[in-house]
């Protein structure tokens, strides 16, 4: 049963930091998109479709980011109402397991 415990806690630590890397591509992702709307506005400020072309991207990288940020909070919340249950899970059967031994 202390190899399943420790499976399972393993698993969610690592489906946290998979959580993590993904927001952190996210940003990542918003930063590029970003900086390619600043270099268009700062180069090529005076053609009408290029100036287009920068207000896209910078909609878009801020769209990128606050898409990430969504999906980071509610995954992380997700994963943590599984890491509470898992643990009363566990704290009632070692008390099952611990009357048990007493009788």
């Amino acid at each position: 049963m202390a190899q399943q415990s420790m499976r399972d806690s393993l698993a969610l630590e690592r489906t946290r930091l998979a959580n993590e890397r993904t927001f952190l591509a996210y940003v990542r992702t918003a930063l590029s998109l970003l900086a390619g709307a600043a270099v268009i506005f700062q180069f090529f400020s005076t053609n009408g479709a290029f100036l287009g072309l920068a207000w896209g991207l910078g909609v878009s990288g801020i769209m990128v980011l606050i898409v990430g940020i969504y999906r980071f909070r509610t995954v992380r919340a997700e994963l943590q109402m599984l890491g509470t249950d898992g643990e009363s899970n566990e704290q009632a059967q070692e008390a099952d397991d611990v009357s048990q031994d007493q009788r």
